[in-house]
């Protein structure tokens, strides 16, 4: 258990995972991640989601042990995605007395991944409801879509802290010593991403609260500088470039539209420009997505395959599309031999993307780059930088 301290009434009952590859079967995860879960302690104890079956057996021993021979009241379910209520029906036959607190969305859910009859056990709440423990009072916050449709938050008022479900979450174990922006910013764009309308919505709401610590669902506990990570959200959710640069994301079968990408870097660099170059067929797909998004020019470049595009360029297209990718400059670059198709093919992305600028010129290799290619680059350079 990582050795984490809140408060003597809050403790931390979650879990590392070290040997996870891939977070939801898609995202790597170097150093792992954590499965947050929390216990307050007061007249009536309340269990604050549970964990993901990966570590069901620790985290019954860190309950157990932080409930020192004590009997839970109460199992708040802020979110019913399975890395965080894979245990709900093994904590309510453990404790057949425990309430299980949540929303009518959510309660609609738990026969979906779970034969329990919680008729007699269920407490249903709804905006702005309130739950007293003893000295600790629990006020509930709806926030749909962050990043599914029951998803609430939880704010206790005593101790100024919120419990905040995937927000302010990150990939990494508690025990990983790693820069939070990165790995936080890599999470929220993959997961969260898309639904940046309804995370404003809830920064809203989190306006009027005094909050002075965030306890999310994955990653650490944040108790200093919270304006910061409410700032970061901002620029997240808004779809703002966070820093100036460029992202450059390039696909190639022989190399020779690699090497093109990485003399656009060249270019760009020799300009001030900070660059951020990925070869999407080897390089992590989320970091290139998480950099899409920080920075606030794009340039794509790839060359035409079997008359489409390159089947990484189009899956790199395809997620900035469904993470609602917005608001920036785009430059392309297109390769081809006999019959260059992929210029017109990434601009019938981009053009779907909002408020998103496709730059010109367009610049066509043929095949492999030449004199007068690199002057056409020269020219996108100057028009995506003015």
């Amino acid at each position: 258990m990582s050795k984490v301290t809140i408060s003597d009434a809050i403790r931390y009952i979650g879990c590392d995972d070290h040997d996870i590859d891939l977070f939801e079967s898609q995202y790597e995860v170097p150093n792992g991640m954590s499965y947050n879960s929390y216990l307050i302690l007061d007249d009536k104890i309340a269990i604050m989601d549970t964990a993901d079956a990966r570590v069901t057996d620790q985290w019954f021993n860190n309950l157990e042990t932080e409930l020192a021979g004590r009997t839970p009241d109460y199992l708040i379910v802020s979110h019913m995605e399975p890395d965080h209520a894979s245990n709900l029906k093994k904590v309510c036959d453990k404790y057949p007395s425990l309430k299980v607190v949540s929303n009518a969305k959510t309660f609609g859910m738990i026969p979906q991944f779970f034969d329990i009859d919680l008729t007699d056990r269920k407490v249903e709440v709804k905006e702005g409801d309130t739950l007293e423990l003893g000295s600790h009072i629990l006020t509930f916050v709806m926030a749909p879509m962050v990043h599914w449709p029951e998803v609430m938050v939880t704010y206790e008022s005593s101790e100024k802290v919120l419990f905040s479900a995937d927000g302010f979450g990150k990939f990494g174990t508690l025990d990983t010593d790693e820069d939070w922006d990165c790995e936080a910013r890599r999470y929220y764009m993959n997961i969260v991403g898309k639904y940046g309308n309804n995370v404003q919505a809830l920064l809203k709401k989190a306006a009027a609260l005094d909050i002075q610590t965030i306890c999310p669902l994955h990653g650490p506990i944040l108790m200093e500088n919270i304006g910061r990570y409410i700032e970061k959200y901002d620029i997240w959710s808004g779809y703002k470039p966070e820093n100036e640069g460029v992202t450059i994301a390039y696909a190639s079968i022989h190399g020779n539209t690699a090497k093109a990408a990485k003399k656009m870097a060249e270019i760009l660099e020799a300009k001030g420009q900070k660059v951020s170059l990925f070869d999407l067929s080897r390089d992590d797909m989320a970091e290139a997505i998480e950099d899409a998004f920080r920075y606030d020019k794009l340039i794509v470049a790839s060359p035409t395959y079997d008359a489409a595009l390159f089947p990484c360029m189009e899956d790199f297209l395809y997620h900035l599309k469904i993470k609602n990718y917005q608001k920036r400059k785009i430059g392309i670059i297109e390769n081809g031999t006999w019959a260059p198709m992929s210029g017109k093919l990434m601009r019938a992305y981009i053009e779907g993307y909002k408020e998103c600028e496709i730059v010109e010129p367009v610049v066509t290799i043929k095949s492999t780059m030449k004199d007068e290619t690199v002057k056409e680059m020269e020219a996108l350079a100057e028009a995506l930088i003015k």
